[in-house]
């Protein structure tokens, strides 16, 4: 890590720990998800069962923390494998999260330490998708907009596109139908215009009207389902094993094509059916997020499963959605890690929109306040750190 402490002409370098070292306590924790998190952000050091390996606290914090002992508030920016981590939610004690001690505001690049900031805007207008229904409506009921039509982005071959994709459906996601009810009803009371899209009104042509026509909404809040499929080039034996039973997304070189969310009507494409002509196919990729002109949008907010994650490449980031919104010129985004449980979703979404607009505190005061709210009424990390 490199720690730069006011007063100082030069960064102090202090080492942490090997690459393995943290992809082997990942690794564990992916193997059963609700019980191996808990563990691995749990009071004892953070290390799932199965493994004497160092724990997240051990890997992560204690190297820096005579360093910064003295310190309040700390700006760092995640490098590597450290994007899979919420560095707020490793345990110090079994009475703290580094969260508590102290304040942690994470930064996509060191140079929005140099940059001024205006602090939060007020939103004037916000889009909300939840609710979706994933299969197709018959063509001549769907109401497509030619101005979204003509908006040109990429043109992506998805021939191949077939049912051995993670179960072959997309399955309808209740409780986000409630979520941005919920949410609507937060921002209405606060005066602020919004514009909720659910069931077959929540398409990609919806969508991308809010990046094709500035300026464009200043709070972008989808609740669907997102997918990241991993570098195909790391695993060359399944694919060759079964190369037919890979899609487009699976097998592209571009990471920003193997990430992306999932709108109305997807399934049809995605279990292997020919797009509709002059119709998009719900499928909407970070590359094709990447394009639009989302310069006027305070907040973008990815609730369902592991919108966070995409290719890790060194020191340049991640390559997945977190990239394709910052190029597209969103200021904050929200992600999750791993699928949170839809109860404590609901509650964490409307509870940030609380804070943020009745409590009018910033941006990042309102997700700190959020995420301490719930690690109180919530034990188990599970239910609210993938935030």
């Amino acid at each position: 890590a490199l720690v730069l402490k006011a007063g100082q002409e030069a960064p102090a370098f202090i080492p942490l720990f090997e690459e393995d070292e943290l992809l082997a306590l990942i690794q564990a924790s992916e193997q059963s998800k609700s019980t191996a998190i808990n563990e691995l952000y749990a009071a004892r050091g953070g290390r799932p069962k199965q493994t004497t390996a160092k724990g997240l606290l051990e890997l992560n914090w204690k190297p820096l923390e005579a360093e910064l002992a003295a310190t309040q508030r700390i700006y760092f920016v995640p490098s590597g494998l450290l994007h899979r981590i919420n560095l707020g939610a490793v345990a110090l004690d079994n009475h703290q999260t580094l969260a508590d001690r102290y304040e942690l505001i994470q930064l996509g690049s060191s140079r929005q330490l140099v940059s001024r900031s205006s602090g939060s805007r007020l939103p004037t207008k916000a889009l909300l998708m939840g609710g979706i229904n994933y299969e197709l409506k018959e063509v001549e009921e769907v109401d497509s907009n030619p101005d979204a039509l003509k908006f040109e982005v990429a043109d992506i071959n998805l021939d191949h596109v077939d049912r051995s994709l993670l179960n072959g459906r997309w399955d309808f996601l209740e409780w986000t139908e409630n979520e941005v009810q919920d949410i609507a009803d937060v921002l209405r009371g606060t005066q602020v215009p919004v514009s909720v899209k659910t069931g077959d009104t929540a398409t990609e042509d919806a969508f991308r009207l809010a990046g094709a026509h500035p300026p464009s909404p200043q709070i972008l809040h989808l609740a669907t389902h997102g997918f990241f499929f991993p570098d195909p080039e790391m695993h060359l034996k399944e694919i060759e094993a079964d190369p037919q039973g890979k899609s487009t997304f699976h097998l592209s070189e571009h990471p920003m094509i193997r990430s992306g969310l999932v709108l109305a009507g997807a399934n049809h494409v995605w279990t292997g059916n020919e797009a509709l002509p002059n119709r998009e196919d719900g499928i909407l990729t970070a590359y094709e997020i990447s394009q639009l002109d989302l310069s006027n949008t305070e907040l973008v907010v990815l609730s369902a499963c592991e919108t966070g994650l995409g290719d890790i490449q060194g020191n340049e980031g991640v390559y997945g959605l977190q990239r394709a919104f910052k190029i597209a010129g969103a200021r904050y985004l929200i992600m999750s890690l791993w699928q949170v449980p839809d109860k404590e979703t609901q509650e964490f979404m409307t509870t940030f929109y609380r804070e943020w607009l009745e409590q009018h505190r910033t941006i990042p005061e309102a997700f700190r306040q959020t995420q301490a709210r719930m690690r109180e009424k919530y034990k188990q990390p599970y239910a609210w750190a993938g935030f």
